[in-house]
């Protein structure tokens, strides 16, 4: 019997708990914009290989420190965080400095693209010439993206 769950757990670590429509239930007000199903996988696998690389900055903390200096890359953000004070002045820097960012819908679906096994709810992709093609992708799609008001 004990042999069985890490089998399990080892399945559904892959797999996200939630499907991505289950997951809009519990975005904040201010998730926008949000990304598509498609350009949240994308994000996800852009995250995966910047972690690879230790590309990425990770926590609002680190995030906040790198935007202020002038670090330019992709911002992601996780839609379900509570509560939303934590991080609401993260799309206003952003924008600001002229830094594409997206809201995906799940932190713990972000965490484990960092490769964490805590949720984080912010992360900023740096670009690399490793991974240059699917960053190129996301930074198009993310700019299309219309800003809220």
């Amino acid at each position: 019997m004990a042999r069985d769950k890490p089998a399990e757990a080892a399945e559904a670590e892959g797999t996200p708990e939630l499907s991505y429509r289950e997951q809009l239930d519990f975005l904040n007000p201010i998730a926008q914009p949000l990304a598509s199903r498609k350009l949240t996988r994308k994000l996800y696998k852009c995250v995966r290989k910047a972690a690879k690389h230790k590309q990425i900055r990770r926590g609002v903390k680190e995030v906040q420190k790198f935007i202020n200096k002038g670090e330019k890359g992709i911002t992601v953000l996780a839609g379900d965080t509570q509560p939303i004070d934590v991080y609401c002045h993260i799309p206003i820097m952003c924008e600001d400095r002229s830094i594409p960012y997206a809201y995906v819908p799940s932190k713990s679906d972000l965490g484990a693209a960092a490769g964490s096994k805590r949720p984080t709810c912010v992360i900023l992709i740096k670009p690399h010439e490793e991974y240059q093609e699917t960053y190129d992708e996301c930074l198009e799609e993310v700019s299309a993206l219309p800003l809220p008001l």
